[in-house]
């Protein structure tokens, strides 16, 4: 199945624009700003494009018949703060950039279904707030929770700290509002938690990256606060010291564990050298720490618990010093020390930046083995931290101190493959979270299993003919 090519596509020029501007009113046509030309990365620049911010699904509608009719690619923008590219296209001809930030209504809110309506603008904390208000938790958790939004979560399948224990995008949403490339709307927002009729056009448009359509709004499941939270900070002295930790704390605590989050002291290093007024917990970076993250109920003290899990721990021989929050604000600084990572790792500069998930059992040897090898070939530094609860690793290579990462441009390709190698021979993915956009694209083609491949062409090809949405993303 041959995609079409991206050649065949033709710029959202001043004729296109002069179009539109007889479909739509003035206030869905935005100036060329900066942002959406620019991804967190530096990996892509865009080459330009109409921006246009629909309020509605009508809207999005005619933007999208339109562009279809004239073949002008489409490339949806959220809250701009993908890892993959995916929000960025850089090759002419000129998309129309498709922002979504003007669509941040919530529509509904059904505390005693767990349900929430929400369009795909809404930042993730106005999700997370309004859902405090009813009483209840939404429990997707992003360090860019303040920026990314619900339409770009979905779309990237996006899964943050507390995957654990409430699952990626995918399993917090129940249905969806959305349109199609040739612009008709799917009206998919039903409040069922069972709904077996056919195939399932919710999840095969959750984690498209906007290559099949526009998600413009979904119903997102909620959950009872838990009524009592603490966090641990446990040094251990291995990865699979913390694995074992992992298997006493299921004993102790059940599905009482919101987040299960590994820390290198590299990554505690780096906050050192490039945030030196952010306060941390150890006087010398341990080698490895472990967050863990209670939600109790029930009368349970979420402290008492983790007490528990220490002392079982330490008499083990797992887990040296462990500190417990006795306090929110303790809580929070815990939590906010994990969450400044990826800031320290941007101002580091990483040559090559692995959102990879393995087997559990495997990720001790391949920490260790593949860490020996980058070792062996230059003086470079591995900051490898994530959500270990769920096997997804965030495995970051960056240049010895002092140097800029542009002086290894010419090894990333050899340094990501070494890593993905690694990766896919131990039964791993070299895409845990952040998807694949377009950074990743000749990856996927070159690793993914051909049947998977292929069934993915024919349905991009079935929804897309004219290949408009979002083109150069995932499939290349």
């Amino acid at each position: 199945m041959t995609l079409p090519a991206d050649n065949r596509l033709l710029p959202a020029d001043g004729a296109f624009e002069t179009r539109l501007r007889g479909l739509l009113p003035e206030s869905c046509f935005r100036p060329l700003a900066p942002e959406f030309l620019e991804e967190p990365r530096g990996r892509f620049h865009g080459a330009g494009g109409l921006v246009l911010a629909p309020e509605s699904a009508e809207q999005v509608s005619i933007i999208l018949r339109s562009c279809n009719a004239a073949r002008v690619g489409v490339v949806p923008f959220g809250g701009g703060t993908g890892l993959v590219g995916g929000q960025v296209k850089p090759d002419p001809p000129a998309p129309v950039i498709l922002s979504l930030g003007r669509m941040r209504a919530v529509r509904g809110l059904w505390p005693d279904e767990n349900l929430m309506i929400a369009e795909a603008g809404l930042a993730l904390h106005e999700v997370q707030t309004a859902a405090e208000k009813a009483g209840r938790l939404f429990p997707l958790s992003l360090a860019s929770g303040g920026s990314a939004q619900v339409g770009g979560a979905l779309s990237t399948n996006a899964g943050g700290v507390n995957v654990l224990r409430y699952g990626n995008a995918r399993a917090l949403c129940l249905g969806l509002e959305a349109v199609l490339p040739d612009g008709r709307i799917w009206h998919g927002l039903k409040r069922l938690y069972k709904d077996n009729t056919g195939y399932d056009l919710r999840d095969l448009l959750i984690g498209a990256e906007g290559t099949l359509g526009v998600i413009t709004a979904a119903v997102l499941r909620l959950f009872p606060r838990p009524e009592d939270r603490s966090v641990a900070l446990l040094v251990v002295p291995s990865p699979a010291a913390a694995l074992a930790l992992l298997d006493i704390a299921r004993a102790v605590a059940g599905e009482m564990i919101s987040a299960f989050e590994l820390i290198s002291g590299q990554g505690l290093r780096f906050l050192a050298e490039t945030m030196p007024g952010l306060r941390q917990p150890f006087a010398t970076p341990p080698a490895w720490v472990v967050l863990v993250d209670l939600g109790v109920s029930g009368g349970i003290r979420a402290a008492a618990l983790l007490e528990r899990l220490y002392e079982r721990a330490a008499g083990a021989g797992i887990a040296g010093e462990g500190l417990i929050a006795q306090s929110e604000g303790q809580r929070s600084d815990f939590w906010h020390l994990r969450e400044s990572i990826p800031e320290g790792n941007r101002r580091i500069g990483a040559i090559v930046s692995n959102d990879i998930a393995l087997p559990l059992s495997e990720i001790p040897g391949f920490i260790a083995a593949t860490g020996a090898e980058i070792a062996a070939r230059g003086p470079f530094r591995v900051n490898c931290f994530g959500h270990l609860g769920d096997g997804n690793l965030h495995y970051n290579i960056f240049p010895e101190k002092g140097a800029r990462r542009e002086k290894y441009d010419d090894r990333r390709a050899e340094l990501k493959e070494l890593v993905q190698e690694r990766v896919l021979a131990l039964g791993g993915t070299i895409s845990a979270e952040h998807g694949i956009g377009r950074l990743k694209a000749a990856d996927l083609a070159r690793h993914e299993d051909s049947a998977r491949l292929a069934a993915m062409r024919a349905l991009k090809v079935a929804l897309d003919p004219n290949g408009i949405m979002n083109p150069g993303a995932v499939l290349g």
